[in-house]
């Protein structure tokens, strides 16, 4: 059987939607908290990646095709930090900040 691929290098793809940074905390814990029934982390690690549909967008450009995001953002670290990590796997980004 052959099995063709799309020619994805081809393809524009328009995405909008709400994006968002996801951050995630590494690190040991060795106690619950006093104040609710959850983990104390000791932070060792922070790894920040686009979440929602900045990730969709940049699952896009992975594959080849051009890729452009509309969205809100803050007027934030966050809103940069994520601009950046867009710009880096060529993401085209437009956004409002609110």
């Amino acid at each position: 059987m052959k099995v063709t691929l799309p020619e994805f290098e081809r393809a524009g793809v328009l995405v909008v939607g709400d994006v968002m940074l996801d951050r995630y905390w590494y690190g040991p814990t060795s106690r619950i908290s006093p104040e609710a029934p959850v983990p104390v982390v000791k932070v060792e690690n922070i790894e920040e990646r686009p979440g929602g549909a900045a990730n969709v967008a940049m699952n896009i450009a992975s594959l080849g095709a051009t890729s452009r995001l509309v969205g809100l953002t803050g007027i934030d670290d966050a809103a940069r930090a994520l601009s950046q990590a867009l710009a880096n796997v060529n993401v085209k980004c437009d956004f409002v900040s609110v």
